[in-house]
């Protein structure tokens, strides 16, 4: 989340942060055995004590009262009730086949590392963050060991989505033709060497925020989009397979309303997800103030709101609100139920959105704005009820 870079106006949100994780009590499967060998057990002795009864009562009647078949267990229909759902999982492009992946970034602007920064928020939320969402730069080393430790969690299997400003200290005509080359190469050989899971890349996440409109500058929107297919289309020919594509969008009205914005897409072949970071504020005649559905309707004045620019133009493209929160100055809290209570209603109504990830932070870049969920105990209650929802049950296929 960041701030646009318009005096006294735009705030939008950057990041340089990660997440924290928590994880739901369940039954192991040894008691669950248990219980079932238990239960198993008492509906037999019932059945023996059952027949016993009516072979006596046969005996009295001179005759079979009725005709008993056998019949394993595995051979008995279920309770209706008890019928299996579909599972909702994951794809080859990590689309889920119903329902929404949830994740999160937290810790941000701080020093807390950010893989038990992501621990601690999910145990604060009530749920594990099926999207860990962590941010790197130029040659960086990166999947780290502890973001591979992560996405390797068995008990709480999760998704990487590494964002990398590939171009940092050159710029994004410099990465295109070829100058970062070295780069691609290194992190394309690290991949194959160490990490073998799908994962999300974030290529240098809110462009808008950077482009110099100057000629010449190598920051221009073109550039941009020269630089995000160079970049995917040398990893793919290094044998790079596991990478799904996000191409995340700050979405802010300002930048919507500029004759380049639309010169930021690189083509449809090198994006698999339409990626948003946009926030809300939930102070009435705050930047920004509003539900969940105003941050992703942002417009440019004429223009359609993001989500439906990005339904009408590439509506083949699964769409991630990459980045989102809702926040109150520092110092100042606000209950943010409402923000939070507004989500299930607009996914309901938006099924091209398939992922929501939150970026928490007790203060974004500029230190003036607080995104996390529990600056207030009433809005952490309506966040873990929506953490709760079943929506989220999606299994990583």
């Amino acid at each position: 989340m960041r701030h646009p870079s318009v005096r006294n106006s735009v705030t939008v949100l950057a990041a340089l942060l990660v997440g924290a994780g928590t994880v739901l009590t369940v039954p192991t499967a040894a008691s669950a055995a248990s219980a079932s060998s238990a239960a198993g057990a008492d509906l037999k002795a019932s059945a023996v004590s059952s027949v016993t009864r009516i072979k006596s009562a046969e005996s009295k009647a001179g005759g079979p009262l009725l005709t008993l078949s056998t019949a394993t267990d595995t051979d008995m229909p279920p309770p209706a009730k008890a019928k299996p759902t579909a599972q909702c999982k994951t794809g080859a492009l990590l689309v889920p086949s119903c329902g929404v992946l949830w994740g999160a970034a937290a810790g941000g602007f701080t020093d807390a590392p950010r893989d038990q920064a992501l621990i601690d928020w999910e145990q604060l939320s009530g749920r594990t963050a099926t999207i860990f969402h962590t941010y790197h730069k130029g040659d960086e080393p990166f999947p780290t060991k502890s973001e591979i430790a992560m996405a390797s969690d068995d008990a709480h299997p999760r998704v990487l989505m590494m964002n990398w400003k590939i171009a940092y200290g050159s710029t994004w005509a410099k990465v295109a033709a070829g100058d970062q080359d070295k780069r691609i190469d290194a992190f394309a050989a690290r991949v194959k060497s160490t990490f073998t899971d799908k994962f999300f890349l974030v290529l240098n996440h809110e462009p808008e925020n950077d482009v110099i409109t100057k000629a010449g500058s190598g920051m221009q929107a073109k550039d941009f989009a020269a630089m995000y297919r160079h970049t995917i289309l040398r990893l793919r020919a290094q044998g790079v397979t596991n990478v799904v594509n996000v191409l995340a969008y700050m979405g802010n009205e300002r930048w919507m309303a500029q004759s380049w914005w639309k010169d930021l897409y690189p083509g449809d072949g090198v994006v698999d997800w339409i990626g948003l970071d946009s926030y809300v504020s939930a102070e009435k005649g705050g930047y920004h103030y509003g539900m969940f559905a105003d941050l992703l309707d942002r417009k440019a004045p004429a223009g359609p709101g993001f989500y439906d620019w990005a339904v009408s133009n590439h509506g083949n493209k699964p769409m991630m609100v990459a980045e989102w929160g809702a926040y109150h100055s520092v110092g100042h809290p606000v209950d943010k139920a409402a923000q939070f209570n507004s989500v299930l209603p607009e996914l309901a109504k938006r099924p091209q959105i398939k992922a929501i990830v939150y970026f928490d932070t007790a203060h974004d870049d500029q230190g003036d704005r607080d995104i996390s969920i529990n600056s207030m105990p009433s809005s952490l209650n309506a966040f873990k009820k929506l953490a709760a929802n079943p929506l989220f049950n999606v299994k990583i296929g």
